[in-house]
């Protein structure tokens, strides 16, 4: 680039047809546009190493995968659409790989997904020439993918993304990074549960998020038991007064779980 030329002098192109025909090669290539956040594909008329002529040609998924691969190993998988859903899966799997190692579960961590992205993204790319393209419901497809039916099915059994209470509803379980399991759940939808449930097994006690009528945190537990014994009654009492339609009862062992405030009489 910063060469100058002081002096020269025409050369005639035919010459190197006639003396130097293997030099001359057609190319197709393909590379990751960061601006416009797209694969261009080009084929170029080279003489060995100079490029002679350049233009833009139609892209065939043999350009795009390879190039939107390397687009993703360069933004990293921040750049793909991850669903709730799909966030969720990784969370559970790599919950379940943690405490239950004979399952046999595929590593779904950042730097293995990465290594494999050939095996379980590329798929999903397939006549596609930008990552915006990628809807987040073929992300999560192409993730769950990775799992047999039976792989499935334990997962299902042993970290489920739900979990149904006492009162009878279902509520969401999250699985946060390295630790426990969570369950959000008004208090009165677990009168009558003794211990606080487990998953994995049995191994692992989800810590419970103990919530008001209102849906405010009262208290976080993995100790269900010991809560209702030594700190329900004084969150009886401060609460009692100000939830007045909801049931407090004095005995929560044998009480009957509810969603809903005490009937009108």
């Amino acid at each position: 680039r910063d060469s100058l030329i002081l002096a020269a002098a025409p050369f005639d192109g035919g010459v190197l047809q006639r003396d130097f025909a293997a030099a001359f090669r057609t190319q197709r290539t393909a590379q990751w546009n960061r601006d416009n956040r797209a694969v261009e594909v080009f084929e170029e008329h080279r003489f060995a190493a100079i490029t002679l002529d350049r233009r833009s040609v139609p892209a065939t998924p043999e350009d795009t995968v390879p190039a939107l691969l390397a687009a993703v190993r360069e933004l990293g998988l921040q750049a793909l659409p991850w669903s709730e859903a799909a966030i969720g899966l990784r969370q559970r799997v790599e919950f379940l790989r943690r405490h239950a190692a004979d399952a046999a579960l595929p590593d779904f961590s950042d730097a293995r997904l990465l290594e494999t992205l050939e095996t379980w993204l590329a798929p999903a790319l397939v006549g596609k020439r930008r990552l915006d393209a990628l809807r987040a419901e073929e992300l999560s497809n192409a993730l769950a993918a990775q799992l047999d039916h039976a792989q499935r099915r334990l997962l299902d059994a042993q970290a489920p993304t739900t979990l149904k209470v006492p009162s009878g509803l279902d509520r969401p379980l999250s699985y946060p990074g390295d630790a426990a399991p969570v369950l959000a759940v008004k208090l009165q939808e677990l009168f009558g549960l003794a211990e606080s449930p487990r998953v994995a097994n049995g191994r692992v006690p989800i810590t419970l998020h103990l919530l008001s009528p209102a849906g405010r945190p009262i208290q976080v537990t993995q100790d269900l038991h010991g809560f209702w014994e030594r700190t329900y009654p004084e969150v009886k009492k401060e609460l009692k007064g100000r939830y007045p339609k909801h049931p407090w009862p004095d005995d929560p062992w044998s009480a009957v779980a509810t969603h809903r405030p005490k009937p009108r009489h």
